[in-house]
C-alpha cells in the first residue's frame, strides 16, 4: 500500500513538472508554485518607487461623452477636475468642438455654424454653448495650463450647419448655405454662401462627402483656406494665439482631402490627431505619411475588440496595428463618444473587457487616450490611475510577445538603461493561469505585479527564467522589486 502511494505521488509530481500552462486555484503566494521553485521571504524586498522612472510620455483624456450634462456647466465641471487629472498623469485633454452649433444649447459642436462664437453671441436660441460661456472656457484652459496640461481643440472642417436659405444656382433649389450676421454667423467672421460649398463655379464635387452634402466646404478656395488656417485672422490662428488651444483633433477626415490637414499643420503646428475611421493599419499609416498628423489607432481598437469580444481569441493582439510602425503617431484608445453610443456590438469593447483593453494600450507603445466616462467610473478609476502610472514610468523598451494562445497573452517591454522593463500577462480564462518558463530580463530577482491584481512574488533563476501567474479573467503587470 505504501509503495502504491509513493508511485502515485511520483507520477503526480511528474505531471506537474511537465505542464507548461495551466489553470490554477492555488492560494496566491503558495511557497511552491508547481515548478519546484521556492519563493524567498517577501519581507526582505519592497516595490520600486515608480516615480524614479518617469518617462514623460503622458496620457490624453477625452474630456466629454455624448450629450454631456449638466448643460451650460461643462467647462466649469472640467475645471474642477484638472487638478486630479494632472496628479494622475494626464498631460492633454481633448475638448468637444467649442464653437456654436445649429442645435444651440443642445449642440455637441459637431454641427458647426459660427467658428468664432465660443459662447459669446446670441444665436440659435442661446448665448452659451452646451458647454458654457467663453469666459468659462478661458478659465478651463488657464487651469489646465497651470497644471501642465495641454488643451486639444476638436475641429470640424468639412460640414457646416445652421445657415439661412438662399437660392443655389448650382443645385437649382434653395439650400441652407447663407452664413452671415443674420443667419448662423453672428460673429461676422468667415461669412459664407453657396459659392463656398460643393459644387460651385470652380469645383464640382468631393466624392468622400457622405453627409451634409449641401454644406460641405470647398477647401480649394483661397477664401476658405484663409479663414480656416492660412491667414492671421483664421480659425486656426485665433484658436491657438487668442484662445490658447495647444493642438488639434480633426473630425471625420474621410470627408475632405488629406492635404488640408497638412496645410493646417504647416501653418500653425501643434499636436494633432485625425479621426480616420478605418481598421486597416496600412490605410492609417498612409494617412500619417501624407499629412504628418497622428491618427487614432482604429487598427488597435478593432484588434482589441476581436481579441476580447468578437472572436474571443488573443491571437488578434499580434495583428497589424499602427503603433508597431509609428508609435509616436498612433493615438490608442478603447472607447470614445461615438463607440460608446454605437448599437453595432463590433464597434465597442464590452464593459467587462474594458480594463484588459486599457492594460494593453497603457503598456504598449503609442499615445493612449482615456475616455472620460471610464475614468470617472468608480469601478474603474483606481485601476486606471495605476495603469496610467505604469504607462508614464516603466512602459518603455522594445516589445516582444513571449507567448500567445486563445486565452493568454504575455508581452515583455525590454529592460533599458533607464527602465526596469515590464511583463504584461493577460488571461481571459475563468481560472487563474500559470505559465512556466518565461524568459525575463531579470536574473535572480524578486518580481511582483505592479497592477495589484495578484499577490504573487516569484524569484527568477540565474538565467532569468520564471513561472508567472495571471488572475482569472484579468491581467498582471510584472517588474522587479528592490531589496531593502
Amino acid at each position: 500500500m505504501k509503495k502504491q502511494n509513493l508511485l502515485f505521488l511520483l507520477l503526480l509530481m511528474l505531471l506537474v513538472m511537465m505542464g507548461c500552462s495551466s489553470d490554477d486555484d492555488l492560494t496566491p503566494n503558495d511557497p511552491d508554485d508547481g515548478d519546484g521553485q521556492i519563493d524567498p521571504p517577501t519581507a526582505e524586498y519592497e516595490p520600486l518607487n515608480l516615480e524614479n522612472y518617469y518617462n514623460g510620455t503622458g496620457v490624453m483624456m477625452q474630456a466629454f461623452y455624448w450629450d454631456v450634462e449638466p448643460r451650460h456647466q461643462w467647462w466649469e465641471k472640467l475645471t474642477e477636475k484638472v487638478d486630479d487629472w494632472a496628479d494622475a498623469g494626464i498631460n492633454r485633454i481633448w475638448l468637444p468642438p467649442a464653437s456654436k452649433g445649429q442645435s444651440g444649447g443642445y449642440s455637441m459642436g459637431y454641427d458647426p455654424s459660427d467658428y468664432f462664437d465660443l459662447g459669446e453671441y446670441e444665436q440659435h436660441g442661446t448665448v452659451e454653448t452646451r458647454f458654457g460661456s467663453r469666459t468659462e472656457l478661458d478659465a478651463l484652459i488657464s487651469a489646465a495650463h497651470s497644471n501642465g496640461i495641454e488643451v486639444i481643440a476638436d475641429i470640424v472642417l468639412n460640414h457646416n450647419s445652421g445657415g439661412g436659405l438662399e437660392f443655389n444656382p448650382y443645385r437649382g433649389y434653395e439650400t441652407y448655405t447663407l452664413f452671415n450676421e443674420e443667419f448662423g454667423n453672428a460673429s461676422g467672421r468667415f461669412n459664407r454662401n453657396y459659392e463656398n460649398f460643393y459644387p460651385n463655379s470652380t469645383s464640382n464635387w468631393y466624392d468622400n462627402s457622405l453627409f451634409y452634402p449641401e454644406t460641405n466646404l470647398d477647401h480649394n478656395q483661397e477664401y476658405v483656406q484663409n479663414w480656416l488656417w492660412a491667414a492671421d485672422y483664421s480659425v486656426a490662428n485665433y484658436y491657438k494665439n487668442e484662445v490658447g488651444f495647444d493642438g488639434w483633433r480633426f473630425d471625420y477626415v474621410l470627408g475632405f482631402e488629406p492635404w488640408v490637414v497638412k496645410a493646417w499643420l504647416d501653418e500653425v503646428g501643434g499636436f494633432s490627431v485625425a479621426e480616420y475611421w478605418d481598421g486597416n493599419a496600412n490605410n492609417l499609416i498612409n494617412y500619417i505619411e501624407e499629412t504628418g498628423s497622428g491618427v487614432f489607432d482604429f487598427a488597435t481598437f478593432y484588434k482589441l475588440d476581436e481579441a476580447f469580444d468578437r472572436n474571443d481569441d488573443l491571437h488578434s493582439l499580434t495583428g497589424d496595428m499602427v503603433w508597431q510602425t509609428y508609435p509616436d503617431k498612433a493615438v490608442t484608445f478603447t472607447a470614445n463618444h461615438d463607440t460608446e453610443k454605437d448599437e453595432n456590438e463590433d464597434n465597442f469593447i464590452s464593459y467587462e473587457n474594458k480594463l484588459k483593453a486599457y492594460a494593453f494600450i497603457l503598456t504598449h507603445p503609442g499615445y493612449p487616450t482615456i475616455f472620460y466616462s471610464d475614468y470617472e467610473n468608480a469601478d474603474f478609476k483606481e485601476e486606471l490611475q495605476q495603469l496610467i502610472h505604469i504607462n508614464n514610468t516603466i512602459a518603455t523598451g522594445d516589445v516582444e510577445v513571449l507567448y500567445v494562445d486563445e486565452d493568454e497573452y504575455i508581452m515583455k517591454r525590454a529592460r533599458t538603461a533607464s527602465s526596469p522593463g515590464l511583463i504584461l500577462y493577460i488571461n481571459t480564462n475563468g481560472n487563474t493561469k500559470i505559465k512556466e518558463g518565461i524568459d525575463t530580463d531579470w536574473n535572480q530577482a524578486m518580481i511582483m505585479d505592479y497592477s495589484g491584481n495578484i499577490d504573487y512574488n516569484p524569484i527568477t533563476d540565474e538565467n532569468g527564467m520564471v513561472s508567472l501567474r495571471a488572475p482569472a479573467n484579468g491581467y498582471a503587470i510584472y517588474s522587479i522589486m528592490k531589496q531593502k
